[in-house]
């Protein structure tokens, strides 16, 4: 077993998951919780931001983060059933962590606006903070099914990996 994923990395991601839930879950039931659930996620998403340029080697962008044709090459590959394994996360995997962090910046920003005196009842940014946050929720589930797919094809626990930190070690076919 190799470490892949720093302690910053994984409890960005169960705190991140915890924000979602929590605000989610009070979206109209408790106002209050609701925005510090948002504030939290924020918080968590510049943290990562920033983690993402200067954190370990697998925390950084640059290591997981490729061009669309890379992307769509894999997810072609996931199809034939003969994509790779990689150490870190893959070219699809990567391609989620961009959209969700996005998607849960947009939240925020959209949740924040909704309180300022400028923005307060604006239809426009209710609504897309609606429709972001509804499409978050299904980027989740896909990203759960991603998840379970790749566990099942590499024969691996990645929920376990996001959090111990570690993987086994890369194969010779493996993508370290």
């Amino acid at each position: 077993m190799v470490r892949v994923w720093d302690l910053v990395v994984r409890s960005f991601h169960w705190a991140l998951v915890l924000s979602f839930v929590t605000a989610w879950l009070t979206d109209h039931t408790s106002e209050e919780i609701h925005h510090w659930a948002g504030y939290a996620a924020a918080g968590l998403v510049t943290m990562r931001l920033l983690w993402g340029v200067i954190g370990t080697p697998y925390a950084r962008f640059s290591q997981f983060v490729r061009g669309p044709a890379t992307v769509l090459h894999y997810l072609g590959a996931i199809l034939s059933g003969r994509e790779a394994r990689y150490l870190g996360h893959n070219p699809a995997g990567g391609a989620m962590v961009i959209v969700l962090i996005v998607a849960m910046g947009l939240t925020a920003l959209t949740g924040w606006l909704m309180t300022t005196d400028a923005y307060f009842g604006v239809p426009w940014v209710e609504t897309t903070h609606s429709l972001v946050a509804h499409g978050l929720l299904l980027l989740v589930f896909f990203h759960i099914g991603g998840v379970a797919l790749a566990s099942f094809r590499h024969r691996e626990n990645l929920v376990r990996a996001m959090v111990t930190g570690r993987k086994r070690k890369a194969e010779q076919t493996d993508v370290a």
